[in-house]
């Protein structure tokens, strides 16, 4: 069996030959697919508000509904890292409120990580879970929680100073203690300042090839969640229209009354 991807092995991967690579799941099955490919890293991401939920943003995800998902891809994942988002709500009011919910993932849902969006601002919380053992990915450029500042799905860190200012943040995560980061929708050349810049790997979406690592939402690679067709996105499939042909044959064959044939009763 293939070793077991920890925090110490996504941190060794730094400036390696190794690409660490990272998918969304949000459910058992997906979890157990993604897991047996091969995935380093398994991100129950709250974009599950979008995809799964069907909501417009990621605003909407509560830490229940997180903590369901979480669960749910914990009994399909053995090998990857398992990372939850922390939803909005769930730390920006206190750490004392980041910090319980935080340990709930780890208790409740099997969670091995926990990633928050945010630079400086956030550098008191990540250095009170990491000292209390819950290890933390960082998530800088577009951050989607952040989407009604930002006012819509723009690249970030465009001008000089915004960039200066998300490499300052970086640096500050790295300090608190972030095993990782991901780098969201920023210039292609900032993201590889920033991975040469800080010892923790990157992760990159929409941040171009310098990363240490890469990750994309499942239903969109797939090809399932097709209302959205962003630059940096490559689609592996186009698994909505496959769904959308056996959906029609299924109702054909009931209304022909070809299904279910004699083989298939009892």
């Amino acid at each position: 069996m293939t070793k077991k991807v920890t925090t110490k092995t996504i941190r060794s991967w730094k400036g390696s030959d190794h690409k660490i690579t990272s998918l969304t799941a949000y459910d058992a099955t997906f979890g157990k697919l993604v897991d047996s490919a091969g995935i380093d890293v398994v991100l129950v991401g709250d974009s599950a508000g979008n995809v799964f939920a069907g909501h417009d943003t990621t605003i909407p995800m509560t830490m229940d509904q997180m903590i369901y998902h979480v669960s749910s891809v914990r009994r399909g994942v053995s090998r990857a890292l398992l990372v939850a988002d922390m939803p909005f709500g769930s730390y920006q009011s206190s750490d004392e409120k980041g910090m319980e919910n935080a340990i709930r993932f780890m208790k409740e849902a099997g969670a091995e990580a926990v990633k928050l969006e945010g630079g400086k601002r956030i550098t008191g919380l990540v250095k009170k879970l990491t000292e209390s053992g819950i290890p933390v990915m960082g998530h800088l450029g577009l951050t989607p929680q952040s989407i009604n500042e930002f006012g819509g799905y723009h690249t970030q860190a465009t001008s000089e100073i915004t960039a200066e200012r998300l490499i300052d943040d970086a640096q500050a995560l790295q300090h608190a203690g972030v095993f990782s980061l991901v780098l969201e929708k920023i210039p292609a050349a900032l993201a590889k300042k920033v991975t040469e810049t800080i010892s923790i790997p990157t992760i990159g979406i929409g941040a171009g090839p310098a990363c240490d690592g890469q990750v994309l939402v499942i239903y969109d690679m797939l090809g399932l969640y097709d209302e959205i067709e962003p630059k940096f996105l490559r689609r592996y499939a186009n698994l909505a229209d496959d769904v959308r042909s056996a959906l029609g044959r299924y109702i054909d064959d009931v209304q022909s009354g070809d299904f279910p044939n004699e083989d298939e009763s009892y």
